[in-house]
């Protein structure tokens, strides 16, 4: 199974998702939603400090079902950890770095992970450029350190 999809067939799940999550939310299909992802206002994450940013596009992260934009400082380490829902991403800039007991995956721009929720893994930013990418998830978000 081919892991990494192309820059516009990444683009188009992205936008694809973008527009039905927020027709949902909106309750409206009459117009588009767009959010820049260099002007979108982002609020920093109460557990990381400065080291994770999120702009919420549609959906409550701490609720259900949401997008965000979200940026990983240079070398961020998030640790190992699981969510309890599916994430799903789309990197933009930089290089979401993942790892799991099937090895590391260097997740860069235009490329798509899906982690299952209850999935362990470690996450983290590109020591250079950090991260900022699209995440999409059913559920609300959660982060539940391994120990």
């Amino acid at each position: 199974m081919k892991k990494h999809l192309t820059v516009p067939l990444a683009a188009a799940l992205l936008l694809v998702a973008s527009l039905a999550i927020a027709r949902a939310q909106n309750g409206s299909k009459d117009h588009a939603t767009y959010i820049s992802a260099s002007k979108a206002e982002y609020k920093q994450n109460a557990r990381d400090g400065d080291s994770v940013s999120t702009a919420v596009l549609s959906g409550d992260p701490d609720n259900g079902p949401h997008a965000t934009f979200t940026k990983f400082k240079p070398g961020y380490d998030a640790g190992m950890h699981y969510h309890t829902t599916d994430t799903r991403i789309v990197v933009i800039k930089g290089a979401y770095l993942y790892k799991d007991e099937d090895g590391e995956k260097r997740v860069g721009p235009g490329d798509y992970l899906l982690v299952p929720g209850g999935h362990k893994h470690w996450s983290g930013g590109d020591k250079t450029e950090g991260a900022l990418f699209y995440q999409h998830s059913p559920g609300k978000f959660d982060f539940v350190p391994v120990k």
